[in-house]
C-alpha cells in the first residue's frame, strides 16, 4: 500500500471518530445522564418534579448527588445523606445543573436520601438495608 492511501484511510478514521465524539457530546437528552462526581456504583435514582437523586454505594461509602431535570437556569440545588443513627449531612448550591456531592460512610446501616431543586424537593425512607 502506498503512503497517499494509508494518509486517506488514516483520514477518514480520524474524520468518523471526530464525528463520533461530537455526537456523544452534543446528544440530545444528556441533561438527564447520571454526574460523575461520585465513585462506585450507581444503585438508586429517584426522580421527583424538577429533578432526580442519583445515589452511589462504594463498600460501605454512599454518595448521593442531585441534578436539574432542566438544566440551564441558576437554582438552587441541595442533597442531603444520613445514616441510621448518625447527623444527616447536606450540601446546598446554586447552580445551573447539579449539587455538589455528599458522601458519608455508611457501612451496612440504612440511609436516608433527600435532594430538592427550586420548589421541588425529594426525601426517601431508609433505604439500602
Amino acid at each position: 500500500m502506498d503512503s497517499g492511501a494509508i494518509r486517506r484511510r488514516l483520514g477518514a478514521g480520524l474524520a468518523v471518530l471526530t464525528a463520533s465524539v461530537l455526537l456523544a457530546v452534543a446528544a440530545p437528552g444528556s441533561a438527564q445522564a447520571a454526574p460523575s462526581s461520585c465513585t462506585g456504583r450507581q444503585v438508586r435514582m429517584l426522580p421527583f418534579s424538577t429533578g432526580s437523586v442519583f445515589v452511589y454505594k462504594n463498600g460501605g461509602r454512599v454518595c448521593a448527588v442531585t441534578v436539574q431535570k432542566h438544566p440551564g437556569t441558576k437554582r438552587v440545588v441541595s442533597v442531603g445523606v444520613q445514616a441510621r443513627g448518625h447527623v444527616a449531612v447536606r450540601k446546598s448550591r446554586r447552580h445551573a445543573r447539579s449539587s455538589l456531592p455528599v458522601e458519608v460512610y455508611a457501612g451496612h446501616r440504612c440511609v436516608r436520601v433527600s435532594g430538592s431543586v427550586g420548589s421541588g424537593k425529594y426525601t426517601s425512607g431508609w433505604i439500602l438495608c
